[in-house]
């Protein structure tokens, strides 16, 4: 009679830990679904913006392309041709976010957030392109200084600075978790400095007739441009050679989860950027020869480690009892019950 009894036990634990690997799975696709409607709001709202800055930049490219050709002020027209390139990175902003709220695929199973890596990175190489061609019309202007209407140049100069102060305001709640969306934030406050500059151009010129203000701001100008366009091609080129993120140090993760209570040790970490705000890690994990429910009980709790400590939001985690080579010939065995006994 005792053989059924066990039976019966054994087959009641199957059921407990059935339900709680269940209730696990359910808790974790809870969580991810709150991760990713928190991502989508996002997303929307990073959209919006770019809408709105986009209707800013059009308008006022239209405006300081007139004024521009009307008073023959290189800054004016310099900024009008960034605010074309600005437009096609907004749009190409857009439509990268768009495309990145698209659904996972067997082929592509990240989905599209690398879009969003892949638009930053071009935003960054047309920002310094623009800056270097703007100053090798500045050097031409120097040497061949030309007449520039000030009234009008300031006129437009205000109005356009006013214009990108609303766009940048626009995008500043969404340019620090997105790469993408501060790329474009990153344009519109180039477009914003110019302005600075042609206003204080314009009134130089009006004051004192000194007409080589207008080349030199741009200089200065496309030098702060190139600032910010650096930094965002170095970081777009970190993620997508899937750099371990700023934040992140391999040596504290291991360390951390090998504080856990049943684990022995955490190596072969990788940790990635996926896009904006999202990164992932593998990992292989020794822990104590255990019942495999503990062990799901374990990964839990290394999961909600990485989520709170380092916001990895997407882990791989291998668990094992022995530590194994990384050699593709090489085995990974439990030490054997005689290894245990002294000799």
């Amino acid at each position: 009679m005792t053989i059924p009894v066990r039976q019966n036990r054994q087959h009641e634990q199957h059921d407990h830990d059935h339900d709680e690997a269940h209730d696990h799975d359910h808790h974790d696709h809870d969580k991810g679904h709150a991760h990713a409607h928190g991502l989508n709001q996002a997303a929307a709202g990073g959209r919006r913006g770019l809408l709105i800055a986009l209707s800013i930049t059009v308008l006022m490219m239209v405006a300081e392309l007139v004024g521009g050709l009307l008073s023959n002020s290189l800054a004016l027209l310099s900024d009008a041709g960034h605010m074309l390139t600005d437009n096609a990175a907004l749009l190409l902003s857009f439509f990268a976010m768009k495309f990145a709220t698209m659904p996972a695929t067997d082929r592509r199973t990240f989905g599209f957030y690398r879009l969003e890596i892949l638009a930053a990175l071009i935003n960054g190489v047309i920002l310094v392109l623009i800056s270097v061609y703007i100053i090798y019309e500045a050097y031409q202007r120097i040497l061949d200084p030309q007449p520039v209407q000030g009234t009008l140049m300031l006129v437009v100069a205000i109005i356009g600075l006013v214009a990108n102060i609303i766009g940048a305001l626009v995008l500043t709640k969404h340019s620090h978790a997105n790469l993408n969306i501060r790329g474009a934030y990153l344009h519109i406050i180039g477009d914003a400095l110019s302005s600075v500059g042609v206003v204080v151009g314009g009134v130089v010129i009006l004051l004192t007739g000194w007409y080589l203000i207008d080349p030199i701001l741009s200089v200065l100008i496309s030098f702060v441009i190139m600032y910010g366009a650096w930094a965002l091609v170095k970081e777009s080129v970190s993620i997508l050679l899937e750099s371990v993120p700023s934040h992140i140090a391999i040596d504290t993760v291991a360390a951390e989860i090998a504080k856990l209570a049943g684990v022995r040790e955490a190596y072969h970490i990788h940790v990635w950027t996926i896009t904006s705000g999202v990164h992932a890690m593998s990992a292989h994990v020794i822990i104590d020869d255990q019942l495999v429910s503990r062990s799901r009980e374990l990964l839990d709790e290394i999961r909600a480690l990485l989520a709170n400590r380092f916001k990895i939001v997407h882990s791989t985690i291998q668990l094992e009892c022995e530590r194994c080579d990384m050699n593709m010939n090489a085995e990974c065995r439990l030490p054997s019950p005689d290894s245990h006994k002294p000799s």
